[in-house]
């Protein structure tokens, strides 16, 4: 068996896993039979003269046995597939389909072994591509292994033993690749962080490092799929290998896109979960009894740590804004609910550092999907570091202008002058020019008031320095400019600019921009309004 070239081999097991079933229904069973043992004949014929064999009569000879070693498992298949098959006539020709698989194997098995001790040389790249090519052969060999065990029983065969050797070598395989694609993922993360740091001086070494560990990692993945497959169809408990599989690839395979696989999967999880019901119903009550308590334990709990950080941060030295007074209070809250929904989890069986790692990956996922939120979160944050505004704070902000009613991560909510609610993203009011109108405890109020160039400027003056050091709201410091400002095309023009609280500009400009007009009418100073001398000039007729 050492002696079988390595293409007669693959292509052996290509055969073995994946040959097609004649339709045998118009013979006899003493006709297939009589095929079977000419096939049987040819084949042990055939190998042997392989021995000698060189040229394209090797090749001819290997073509013949890959054929006739497909039209045997056919013919074997097609047998075992009937309702009533001749178990006297198949069980020796699947004890011999055993023992030739056995040989197979112990090939396999020694061919890897030799090709591992080959690695460490300066052509590691071949050698690992044989070595994946080796264990995919031998997921191949399992696949058939597993076929004929299958024969075996349908003929009333006892093939237990073999069935527990296969269990406990498909188990074993799946071990070492568990640890094998765990270590390839390292080594490739490794790889790939050496390249990006070389840049536009990676080597063609580095390159090609990159290459192998991530075929090889492919056909690892590859090769733990195939013994999980294996290993459901034997009933075994494949869920470490399934977790290890899915955290190393990232990927849901495409199946669960197929209605028929899906409505399979959803099918086998509700028998399942009946089985499990019945079996354990007072134990999973009790558990979800427990997942409840702790929910509700976590709530309260969320709720006297948000009390009493809105305490602390209200009452700090450190003179949190509001905005991010609520930041704290309500990030407290979630936190200590997060906690307890963890380990309200636990309780029912979830395993945390799983769960956790797909969290991460569907936040990458999420992360890519939402970009424009996450720079509305990123504004947010800088909103509360750098605190611009506050909650109450007349601003001017992403061409908005109104009250600061609440702020969260992602949006700010202005209350316009006439009560308009406006929802702002975050990131427009940090990308822009923020005007905070209210923030300074003083604010100016500039007016200007026209008189007729006829008027006595200082008595002009003096009226308005009157009506803006008696208004109530205007302050003392800083003190009121009422000065002559320009002289414009029909009336000479004052500033007059006083100071108050911010809340009350409006009703200063207000006031003082009727008492001004009052006054001047009581104190007969003219305000002027533009107008227009007309002149018509009469020629006589010649």
């Amino acid at each position: 068996m050492s002696k079988v070239s390595t293409l007669l081999l693959a292509m052996l097991l290509s055969v073995l896993s994946t040959g097609v079933w004649a339709d045998e229904s118009t013979l006899t069973p003493q006709q297939v039979n009589q095929q079977i043992m000419l096939l049987q004949g040819d084949i042990d014929h055939d190998i042997a003269q392989l021995k000698t064999a060189k040229g394209e009569i090797r090749a001819l000879t290997e073509y013949r046995i890959i054929k006739k070693i497909g039209e045997l498992r056919s013919l074997i298949g097609s047998q075992v597939a009937k309702s009533s098959p001749d178990s006297a006539s198949l069980k020796p020709l699947i004890t011999e389909q055993l023992q030739f698989i056995a040989q197979v194997e112990t090939y396999l098995a020694n061919s890897v072994d030799k090709l591992k001790q080959q690695l460490g040389t300066s052509d590691d790249g071949a050698t690992i591509a044989l070595i994946a090519k080796r264990e995919t052969e031998r997921d191949q060999f399992y696949e058939a292994q597993l076929e004929t065990i299958h024969w075996a029983e349908k003929v009333g065969m006892d093939v237990s033993a073999n069935k527990a050797a296969l269990i406990k070598t498909l188990i074993r395989r799946g071990e070492r690749l568990e640890s094998l694609v765990t270590f390839l993922q390292q080594q490739l993360k490794s790889s790939v962080a050496e390249a990006d740091a070389a840049g536009k001086d990676v080597s063609q070494e580095q390159t090609a490092k990159v290459a192998m560990y991530r075929d090889w990692l492919d056909n690892s993945n590859a090769s733990l799929e195939s013994v999980i497959t294996l290993l459901d169809k034997l009933g075994q408990d494949t869920d470490s290998m399934k977790k290890t599989l899915l955290s190393v690839s990232g990927d849901i395979t495409q199946d669960v896109l197929n209605i028929d696989v899906a409505s399979g999967l959803f099918q086998q999880w509700l028998d399942s979960a009946k089985a499990q019901l019945i079996e354990h119903g007072p134990s999973l009550t009790f558990k979800v009894f427990i997942f409840l308590l702790i929910l509700f334990a976590a709530s309260l709990l969320a709720r006297i740590v948000e009390s009493i950080v809105r305490r602390a941060v209200s009452t700090s030295k450190l003179k949190f804004s509001k905005l991010l007074q609520d930041f704290f209070t309500k990030l407290s809250s979630k936190v200590v609910y997060s906690i307890g929904l963890l380990v309200a989890l636990s309780q029912l069986g979830f395993e945390l550092g799983p769960l956790l790692a797909g969290f991460g990956i569907a936040g990458v996922v999420i992360g890519f999907a939402l970009q424009d939120t996450l720079s509305n979160f990123a504004s947010g944050m800088m909103i509360l570091i750098y605190r611009p505004f506050d909650v109450g704070d007349l601003i001017n902000a992403g061409g908005v202008t109104g009250k600061v009613s609440h702020m969260s991560l992602v949006s700010t909510t202005i209350m316009t002058f006439d009560n308009q609610r406006l929802i702002v993203p975050n990131n427009k009011i940090w990308g822009d020019t923020i005007n905070n109108i209210t923030v300074e405890r003083n604010r100016r109020v500039d007016l200007v008031f026209g008189i007729g160039y006829s008027d006595d400027i200082e008595h002009a003056e003096k009226v308005l320095m009157d009506v803006v050091t008696k208004h109530p709201k205007v302050l003392k410091d800083p003190e009121p400019v009422v000065k002559l400002h320009t002289l414009g095309e029909s009336s000479v023009d004052f500033v007059v600019r006083p100071w108050c609280q911010p809340e009350d500009y409006w009703d200063v400009y207000w006031d003082i921009t009727r008492e001004v007009k009052m006054r001047f009418d009581a104190e007969g100073i003219s305000i002027p309004f533009p107008q227009r001398d007309v002149h018509i000039y009469q020629t006589a007729e010649k």
